[in-house]
């Protein structure tokens, strides 16, 4: 009889990016990034999110090699490049500014790196109109940045950062100084060239709505924490703290016997309160004091019974009715309600995240 052979585990997922208890520390206050561990998988699209100060732009300069490492690693593809050079790391960056050389073209532009290594100018103009090509600029590669529109300005930027052909492509806030239509352009030709290029991705916003419509994995920061990290819907479904639900949107946060809940506001209902039942473990009473039509629904924020419309600035709860469930039983200001939700659809929130949270993709 053969002896069975024992099962192996396949391995995990190749890594782009590792950082090992990476920390940044300056003289005074907390650490800006607190002994974070991340682990981005190779040919992945990866945001980094949070609020102003939460620790991801550090962190994505920190990988550049623009900023010093306090303690921890940075690995790339299993190599250590923490104590590297900016120039001899394998990555590339795409700053919010473009940066371009106002008096150079286009193809100057993104030739400039390889002009700086002594390549001829005929292989570094081949390459370049190569890649102006490819991001469909190849028609404006002799017009200069003053001559291009936003959107075809990010393209140059684009070419300039992959023409050095990096492993790991960094994008700080890419996207934050385009007008609204033109940003949701652009982040849909990030998502493709990201797609063509194989490359890995790894993009710094605040915006919610631009990490959830272009990552496979987010990383939601605070305070140079890792609160989450997870694909758009896993994060969005299942926010795992307070400060997610929070800072995500969409979300109310209940306080219950067992602790904090979150519920998606599309996922409650409201009852006028002369309809409804006593309070239970999944209703509870509230006052509507907002009420605003977003087309197809509406938006009604609410506060807890007894609270003036006026005592706070913001509402504490939010419901999305439909349009035609509005339209059919409309619903005022001051006018007292009682909001209900299926077990199935809470979850327990955190209210901290772990020091020492490793996130592993």
């Amino acid at each position: 009889m053969n002896a069975a052979v024992p099962a192996t585990k396949s391995p995990p997922p190749s890594a782009a990016i590792e950082l090992v208890a990476l920390t940044k520390r300056y003289a005074q206050g907390s650490p800006a990034v607190d002994r974070i561990n991340l682990r981005i998988r190779s040919g992945s699209y990866c945001c980094l999110l949070g609020p102003s100060g939460c620790g991801k732009s550090t962190t994505l300069r920190m990988i550049a090699g623009h900023e010093s490492v306090s303690s921890g690693d940075i690995l790339l593809e299993n190599r250590n490049i923490t104590d590297r050079p900016a120039a001899d790391r394998g990555t590339a960056m795409m700053f919010q500014s473009f940066a371009l050389f106002p008096h150079l073209s286009a193809l100057d532009n993104v030739a400039f790196s390889l002009k700086m290594k002594g390549v001829g100018k005929t292989e570094r103009h081949t390459r370049a109109k190569d890649l102006l090509d490819r991001v469909a600029m190849g028609a404006l590669a002799n017009r200069k940045p003053a001559e291009l529109s936003g959107g075809q300005q990010q393209r140059v930027a684009l070419a300039r950062a992959l023409i050095t052909r990096p492993k790991v492509l960094l994008l700080d806030e890419p996207l934050s100084a385009l007008d609204p239509f033109l940003r949701i352009q652009m982040r849909a030709e990030l998502r493709r060239w990201q797609k063509e290029l194989g490359l890995t991705f790894i993009h710094v916003t605040h915006s919610q709505e631009e990490a959830m419509a272009l990552a496979d994995t987010m990383v939601v920061m605070n305070h140079g924490l890792i609160e989450q990290v997870g694909s758009p819907h896993e994060i969005y479904n299942r926010p795992a703290s307070e400060f997610v639900a929070r800072f995500m949107g969409g979300h109310n946060v209940l306080d219950t016997a067992a602790g904090k809940i979150g519920v998606r506001t599309d996922h409650m209902q409201v009852t006028p309160a002369s309809q409804a039942a006593p309070d239970g473990l999944h209703s509870k009473r509230a006052v509507i004091t907002d009420v605003e039509y977003q087309g197809t629904y509406v938006l009604l924020g609410l506060q807890h019974p007894g609270v003036s419309p006026t005592a706070h600035a913001t509402a504490e709860l939010s419901v999305m009715v439909s349009e035609a469930a509005f339209a059919a039983r409309p619903y005022s200001l001051g006018e007292a309600v009682q909001l209900s939700w299926a077990p199935e659809a809470a979850h327990s929130l955190k209210t901290t995240p772990s020091p020492q949270l490793s996130a592993v993709l």
